[in-house]
């Protein structure tokens, strides 16, 4: 019998290593820094705002998130922020981009079994180079048939890349920490999308979970996958 599944599609930043974690403690840092000017929540809505209207401008990833933090301070400051204001924040843009990359629990040994049994992809938004450097640093790297860093994920994008390397969507499975990224389109493609929770999230990336969906499932951690995929296979 044909196997259901050919494919199967792993998020990267907060499913297979950490990563918002960086930006919170960086976030943390800016309202330290502009404590002065405006109290933690106004500024952290100001922030998530320019961070809305500069996704189109810079895309996902910690370059658009710095110059988002310079944007807010300036705005917050009445352009009169400090220059050692600025320079902290680039720096800690600067330390990001440069963090050692820790991979999550379970993440190696589900990547490695299910390269074994089906086509694994790597499917990732965000600066192309700050990608290709996390991918390089966390010894998965062989083990996708393919890697694809994109501006976004929706239907359209999944419907691509999973007829590009593999049998189409229908045949596919996605997996990630992200609702809006990385469940709903999948599923809305026709796909299997696959919920593994983060203790963090970026604001942007909620959406409710598509519960009526035959082809959702939500898992505790990636140590679960590989039985997952089995029972979807044998249904």
């Amino acid at each position: 019998m044909a196997s259901k599944l050919t494919t199967i599609g792993f998020d990267a930043d907060d499913t297979l290593w950490h990563n918002e974690r960086f930006f919170r403690i960086t976030q943390d840092r800016f309202a330290e820094l502009l404590r002065d000017h405006a109290d933690d929540h106004h500024l952290s809505e100001r922030l998530l705002a320019a961070e809305r209207r500069n996704l189109g401008h810079y895309g996902f990833g910690v370059k658009g998130f710095v110059l988002s933090m310079i944007e807010t301070a300036l705005e917050v400051t009445d352009n009169r922020v400090p220059g050692e204001v600025l320079r902290e924040l680039i720096d800690a843009g600067q330390e990001m981009l440069q963090h050692p990359i820790e991979l999550l629990p379970h993440a190696h040994t589900a990547v490695e079994a299910i390269a074994s049994t089906h086509r694994v992809l790597l499917i990732t938004k965000g600066d192309l180079l700050d990608q290709e450097r996390k991918l390089a640093q966390s010894g998965l790297g062989d083990l996708f048939d393919g890697v694809e860093i994109v501006s976004d994920k929706n239907p359209a994008v999944y419907t691509r890349i999973f007829a590009k390397h593999g049998d189409g969507a229908k045949r596919g499975l996605m997996v990630g920490n992200s609702m809006k990224s990385d469940v709903v389109p999948m599923v809305e493609a026709g796909g299997w999308g696959i919920y593994v929770p983060h203790g963090e999230i970026w604001e942007f990336e909620k959406a409710p979970a598509p519960e009526t969906s035959p082809k959702y499932q939500a898992l505790d951690h990636l140590g679960q996958l590989p039985a997952l995929i089995e029972r979807i296979e044998k249904s």
